[in-house]
């Protein structure tokens, strides 16, 4: 039988949008497996076990009244501890904000829910996002996967972390000066942080608000442009934000995968 949790997020999307799989039956596979490598991993400070089966029940009503469901409808994800989630604590890994619980979504967070996206919680990260190590929460360092004696790199490295170890196939981070790319790198993902402007900052606890970003942390190219059309785009309630449509991210990583790569010319930066 196929291990669920090792599925790329556009592979398990697809098995729930044709009924091959069941969303609540992925997001129980995931948590089983947070609850069988988290302690060690710590990638997670809260697990919204209740709130992420009703969310997964609801897309699988949706596609049972035969309703068309989106790439990412019903696929878990493992949302950073500094974007805002309503009646979810939001801590960006710090005591200061320690028991703090929302009243309203970031952006972000109202785009995850609306792609039908399961939140399974939210994830650790240096305190404030200001670390490059996940070694600076309030809340006790993560662990690299891979190595569980070195980092998964910061401030994103509970994100990167629970996506490496299999426990969700979806991961978001934010990116000020390296948060998003420097994990992927060091725990074998994917990360990608969007051109400034092209996902709302509104409701992220600010680092450095000129700068940063929110993105994708992904096992494949193509889970991080699905990821990224879900959550890009104009808002109004960021007066950065870039209006323009979405970049076809998704298409061209389609083609990319497919592409003859055959005089493809590689720079490589040997000193810096």
């Amino acid at each position: 039988m196929t291990d669920v949790t090792r599925m790329d997020a556009a592979a398990l999307g697809a098995e729930i949008a044709s009924g091959h799989l069941s969303a609540v039956e992925v997001t129980r596979a995931h948590l089983d497996r947070i609850g069988a490598v988290d302690d060690k991993v710590r990638a997670f400070l809260h697990v919204d076990a209740a709130g992420a089966l009703a969310a997964a029940g609801a897309v699988d009503e949706r596609r049972a009244a035969g309703e068309e469901l989106g790439p990412l409808a019903g696929v878990p994800l493992a949302m950073k501890d500094v974007v805002v989630t309503r009646g979810l604590p939001s801590t960006s890994g710090s005591k200061i904000l320690q028991g703090w619980v929302p009243p309203y979504d970031a952006t972000v967070t109202q785009r995850v829910r609306a792609a039908g996206i399961v939140m399974l919680g939210k994830t650790n990260m240096d305190e404030f996002a200001m670390g490059s190590s996940t070694e600076n929460s309030a809340y006790g360092p993560s662990h690299n996967p891979w190595d569980l004696d070195r980092v998964p790199g910061g401030s994103s490295g509970g994100s990167s972390a629970a996506v490496s170890a299999f426990e969700a196939p979806l991961g978001i981070g934010t990116d000020t000066g390296g948060s998003i790319r420097q994990p992927a790198a060091v725990t074998g993902l994917v990360g990608h942080k969007p051109t400034y402007g092209g996902v709302s900052r509104y409701g992220l606890i600010a680092f450095s608000s000129s700068l940063d970003q929110a993105g994708p942390l992904t096992r494949t190219v193509l889970d991080a442009a699905l990821l990224h059309e879900a959550i890009g785009g104009h808002d109004p309630a960021d007066s950065t934000s870039i209006d323009a449509p979405v970049p076809p991210v998704v298409a061209a990583a389609r083609d990319g995968a497919r592409s003859d790569l055959a005089g493809v010319k590689v720079g490589v930066v040997r000193e810096l």
